[in-house]
């Protein structure tokens, strides 16, 4: 299985992109969580945003679930889905950040390249595969 980490907007869409190319080279499901810290201004993808992943998905043609946990931290919810021993690699966008925001706010991405205990592959929007 492929864990995305979706967040709405370019970062998300490029790590979607990615996820389906890595599903697609390793024939495994792909599961997409968009969950957000609504304490860093991050928002759930909206309802018809939605629906263009799940168009996106299924033209693809892998096997997909989408989620939209309420809750936990992101990061919570992207290491718990890699702890499933289906789980083989952590898709995850990464900003560019000034050091103060990164000390006063902390950083996600940084955060889940050290805690995941399997590969994961950060990408940016430039990087969206073909």
């Amino acid at each position: 299985m492929i864990v995305v980490g979706y967040s709405a907007g370019s970062f998300g869409r490029a790590c979607l992109e990615h996820g389906i190319d890595e599903a697609r080279r390793r024939e495994t499901e792909l599961l997409v969580i968009n969950a957000v810290s609504e304490a860093r201004g991050q928002r759930y993808a909206e309802a018809d945003e939605i629906v263009e992943i799940e168009n996106r998905l299924s033209e693809s043609g892998v096997k997909f679930r989408i989620t939209q946990p309420i809750g936990a931290t992101p990061a919570e919810e992207l290491l718990n889905a890699m702890d499933d021993p289906e789980a083989e690699l952590l898709i995850i966008g990464m900003r560019r950040r000034t050091q103060v925001g990164k000390l006063l706010l902390g950083s996600t991405s940084q955060y889940l390249l050290v805690e995941c205990r399997k590969p994961v592959l950060v990408v940016k929007p430039s990087q969206v595969a073909g």
